[in-house]
């Protein structure tokens, strides 16, 4: 099968600055987020310091007001800042080998490091490495990891 490059359109990243870097909190603010029916993607936590941490994921852009409903109800709550950026994408480098093969998220990165792209976020597991990136980066983006790729 080989590698397979992906794409997800309409985008929104939520950045919750300064939130309490315990585990319990995050699993209160994704169970709340879920109950508002949103669906998220990408999560991704920044490293502590001291006691708190930003916890940045993605969701669709067509749950943006759900999103933002949520975040003014945590502003009253809570000194966590919300920072919310829509029309991103998501560009998904996947091949089931990835997880036996070194260098390949340095391929990623040296394919893309001429595009002077504006990375948003960066997930991986074993076998995907996803990016998202700014509706103005997107095209030259996707066409580095393909060049690079289908070679």
């Amino acid at each position: 099968m080989g590698t397979v490059i992906s794409t997800i359109h309409g985008v929104t990243l939520v950045t919750l600055q300064s939130s309490p870097a315990k585990v319990s909190f995050v699993a209160d603010i994704l169970e709340r987020i879920a109950q508002k029916g949103i669906n998220i993607d990408m999560i991704s936590m920044a490293p502590t310091h001291s006691a708190v941490t930003s916890l940045s994921f993605t969701i669709l852009d067509d749950d943006l007001m759900k999103m933002i409903s949520f975040t003014s109800e945590l502003k009253k709550e809570t000194d966590i800042k919300a920072l919310i950026s829509s029309v991103n994408h998501k560009i998904s480098v996947y091949d089931q080998q990835m997880k036996n093969t070194p260098g390949v998220a340095a391929k990623v990165f040296q394919a893309i490091a001429h595009c002077d792209a504006d990375i948003r976020l960066i997930t991986t597991s074993e076998v995907e490495i996803s990016l998202l990136v700014s509706e103005a980066d997107f095209d030259n983006v996707l066409m580095a990891l393909e060049d690079e790729f289908n070679k």
